[in-house]
């Protein structure tokens, strides 16, 4: 009689999902020479792409010719590569889909759940940094903050990374606000001051931080998310008791929320300003 076949049973250590998620590696390789093109910000003759995707010239030649007849790549008279139409229309609906906040959610999420302390999400809206998703902390923190809260420019960590990224003429109508205020010019020459700081900050560490204020004994760290122009399209902030959020620029914490709020610049297409 002929052997009936069994199941054995699913080797140890060997996720099932993993032999679902089975990779066609020569897209991956050919989608190097995409991201190349995407990341190069101008067309590329074939050895220079094929550098960038480290791949040899003669690997990459059949990628492109088959991308080009997708319209993925085209290539100029001086026989230079650049991204072609099909590409931008996959670009322009990703455009069109994209929601930031529903970019931001799962990384916020992540974040306060390996962290363990408040995490709030901010936009800027009509008066100013305001928060529009709110993550309590673990621990009992008494913070009078919910979602719409309008943060201060200048005395918040998350108001702070705003301002360290806006052009001069648009933080100046922010400090005026939304009736065009009178701004003595010693309070603006002092904003501006206060500015000098906490761009160095997002340009040293990638965020800024409030030690102890604007609430006596709670700490702050907030790292803005770019947008393809280079603008902060969002800010996370991190905020607990002192006691449990130690303000050194290389705590866990600092870098859990720097790593996020890069994942999320990633997520939108963005990119960090020079």
């Amino acid at each position: 009689m002929p052997r009936q076949k069994t199941t054995s049973a699913p080797t140890l250590g060997v996720k099932s999902e993993d032999k679902a998620q089975r990779a066609v590696q020569s897209v991956e390789v050919g989608g190097r020479l995409l991201l190349a093109l995407a990341n190069s910000g101008a067309p590329l003759v074939l050895k220079d792409l094929a550098a960038r995707a480290d791949l040899s010239p003669s690997r990459a030649h059949p990628y492109l010719v088959s991308y080009g007849r997708l319209g993925l790549i085209e290539q100029d008279a001086a026989g230079r590569y650049d991204l072609g139409p099909a590409a931008l229309k996959i670009g322009l609906a990703c455009l069109q889909r994209l929601d930031p906040l529903k970019a931001a959610e799962p990384v916020v999420r992540a974040l306060a759940m390996e962290t363990g302390h408040m995490v709030a999400l901010a936009v800027w809206g009509n008066f100013g940094p305001t928060v529009v998703r709110l993550i309590e902390a673990q621990q009992p923190l008494h913070v009078a903050m919910r979602i719409g809260t309008v943060l201060s420019l200048f005395d918040t960590a998350t108001g702070r990374a705003f301002a360290s990224a806006m052009p001069l003429e648009r933080l100046k109508e922010a400090v005026a606000g939304p009736l065009g205020g009178f701004i003595p010019a010693d309070t603006f020459k002092a904003n501006l001051r206060e500015l000098s700081t906490y761009k160095a900050e997002i340009k040293a560490h990638g965020f800024t931080r409030a030690i102890g204020s604007p609430i006596p004994g709670v700490n702050a760290f907030s790292a803005p998310a770019y947008d393809l122009e280079g603008a902060p399209a969002l800010v996370l902030t991190v905020i607990d008791n002192q006691d449990r959020l130690p303000s050194a620029w290389s705590s866990p914490v600092a870098r859990a929320l720097r790593e996020a709020a890069n994942e999320v610049t990633t997520r939108l297409g963005g990119k960090r300003p020079e």
